[in-house]
């Protein structure tokens, strides 16, 4: 008799249940169940040498072709998930139609209703929300982008379990709801760097033989975990500069296997980071840019066409998603890079030509100003000499909420990650994480004391108020104030939104607003309302809790 183990997966403590083909697989909606096959062979290179495929049948008649991952030695695994409840029956499809324990096993999943609070599975997996400019769950509810930054959150100097989910722990209360990570091609460090080793090593062999399921094994419960939780992984399947060191086969055959491993939780997919950026010390940029758009673009089409799940896909850029490949109607929404150094009201720029360009799609800023980030203001421009000692400049709290306020407003409101110096890299109080290959030397700011700067604090506040508003209704509105850096409003006109970067009057056309106005205004350092005196034109109180200018005006109509 043929049979297949199910795992549950509710944490990273897996319960083993094995189950004939008779009996049929019980899982609540949106969570996921494991199905283990072990092959009746050997193969002396089963990453390459076998692939393996689950067809669902789900209740309302699709078809869903899951890719199973290889899981070490002999064994196989393929993950599924739906928010649908019924009966979805599957079918196995191996290369090796011979072998019988992998090919045409035939089962069952019985899917009921979810019963908890996790709106994860209450509401199910991210989408494109209908006005096509924000986000929702699966089920309508809208979602809110508040995403934090964990390049190397699955390295092994964030220790599992403990640090690992102290820092989920901090963000949850914080309000976060997305976890921007790397599945271990790393940014700011060569392959094989030992920077980049997860508890379970390196994800590749050396000459990328083949995929190490050890390394992913481990990662697997940093992943369980952030879900539980409620937080989305954003998942970044490497730094752009990897694709050629793996080729485009091997980069399609990494992707794969991050489908079919993750590919059933409720993440979103994020195809490379910093997409068409060439090595730090590349010798020929512009060819070698061009050539990671047409390769990456041409990745993005396979995970597009791998993925039976359909999770949001997007890339990080050096500036715009749009133009990091070839055909940007491949992409769900642009994420942005707005710049670390750039002033707040080329960050608003950057939010309004996002929103204006075809074709449409939310628009977040998926890297901006990392609090705690030391900034090269005096870096020698291509071809001169360096310079010693190079100047740095400190981002503090102040320059991390600019980016927030001065982006969102402008992008519609879908939502914002921000970034702290010393988590993103995972420094220790007794080990830096050290020079990128570029030369940049970002700070010595332990993750641990990261974790509690301001700047993180402050941007929930702005969260926790902006929930109370109809945040997901609001659009950008340049021409409605003067004087204002960034400015949103609602297609009714009795809700609108203004930021003052440095304390100047704002002047609003009231004729565009539903009346009568309520004004007031909100400290995005304490979080504190106060009434706001004015008519047509508005004078911020002083300076804010912080000793700052800047201030958010909130226009309602009662």
């Amino acid at each position: 008799m043929k049979l297949i183990t199910v795992i549950l997966l509710c944490s990273c403590l897996l319960s083993l249940v094995s189950r004939s083909l008779a009996e049929t697989i019980s899982v609540e909606a949106n969570r996921v169940a494991e199905i283990s096959f072990t092959s009746a062979k050997d193969y002396a290179d089963p990453f390459h040498h076998v692939m393996l495929e689950a067809v669902f049948t789900t209740p309302d008649g699709r078809l869903l072709r899951v890719p199973a991952f290889w899981a070490g030695g002999t064994t196989w695994r393929v993950r599924y998930a739906s928010p649908l409840p019924g009966k979805h029956v599957f079918r196995t499809e191996c290369s090796d139609t011979s072998n019988n324990a992998l090919h045409a096993v035939k089962g069952e999943v019985e899917v009921r209703p979810y019963v908890g609070n996790n709106p994860l599975f209450r509401h199910g997996a991210i989408r494109v929300a209908e006005d096509r400019r924000h986000f929702a769950h699966a089920d309508g509810t809208p979602f809110f982008w508040f995403g934090d930054t964990w390049w190397m959150g699955l390295v092994k100097r964030l220790r599992w379990p403990e640090d690992f989910q102290t820092l989920a722990a901090d963000r949850c209360e914080k309000g976060f709801t997305v976890v921007q990570l790397v599945a271990g091609l790393y940014p700011d460090m060569p392959a094989f760097d030992e920077r980049g080793l997860g508890d379970g090593g390196y994800p590749w062999e050396p000459l990328y033989a083949r995929i190490r399921p050890e390394y992913f094994n481990a990662a697997d419960c940093r992943l369980q975990h952030l879900v539980e939780q409620g937080l989305v992984p954003c998942v970044l399947g490497a730094w752009g500069y990897h694709l050629p060191w793996l080729g485009t086969e091997k980069m399609k055959q990494h992707w794969r296997y991050l489908i079919a491993r993750w590919g059933a939780y409720p993440v979103i997919w994020c195809a490379a980071g910093e997409q068409a950026m060439p090595w730090y010390n590349s010798g020929n940029k512009p060819a070698e840019t061009e050539q990671l758009r047409r390769e990456w673009t041409e990745v993005i089409r396979f995970i597009r066409q791998t993925d039976p799940f359909r999770r949001l896909l997007t890339t990080h850029p050096r500036r715009n998603a749009r133009d990091e490949l070839l055909d940007p109607t491949l992409l769900d929404f642009e994420m942005q890079q707005s710049g670390h150094s750039r002033p707040a009201p080329q960050h608003a720029a950057a939010a309004l030509e996002g929103w204006n360009r075809p074709p449409l799609m939310p628009v977040i800023a998926g890297e901006s100003r990392y609090e705690g980030l030391q900034v090269p203001t005096s870096w020698p421009k291509p071809g001169e000499p360096r310079r010693e000692p190079i100047r740095y400049l400190s981002l503090g709290a102040r320059e991390a909420r600019e980016a927030f306020w001065a982006h969102l407003l402008n992008s519609g409101c879908a939502g914002h990650t921000y970034g702290a110096n010393g988590i993103w890299q995972v420094n220790l109080p007794e080990k830096r994480f050290g020079s990128s290959p570029g030369g940049h030397d970002w700070g010595d700011t332990p993750w641990r004391e990261a974790m509690n700067l301001p700047g993180s604090s402050q941007l929930a506040r702005a969260k926790k108020f902006l929930l109370t508003l109809p945040w997901h209704r609001l659009t950008p509105a340049p021409n409605l104030f003067t004087g204002a850096t960034s400015a949103a409003v609602t297609p009714d006109g009795r809700c609108a939104l203004a930021y003052s970067v440095d304390g100047n009057s704002l002047v609003v056309d009231r004729a565009k607003l539903t009346q009568p106005v309520n004004a007031r205004w909100f400290d995005p350092t304490s979080g504190k309302l106060q009434a706001a005196r004015g008519t047509d034109q508005f004078s911020p109180p002083g300076p804010n809790d912080a000793g700052d200018n800047d201030w958010v005006l909130l226009l309602e109509t009662p």
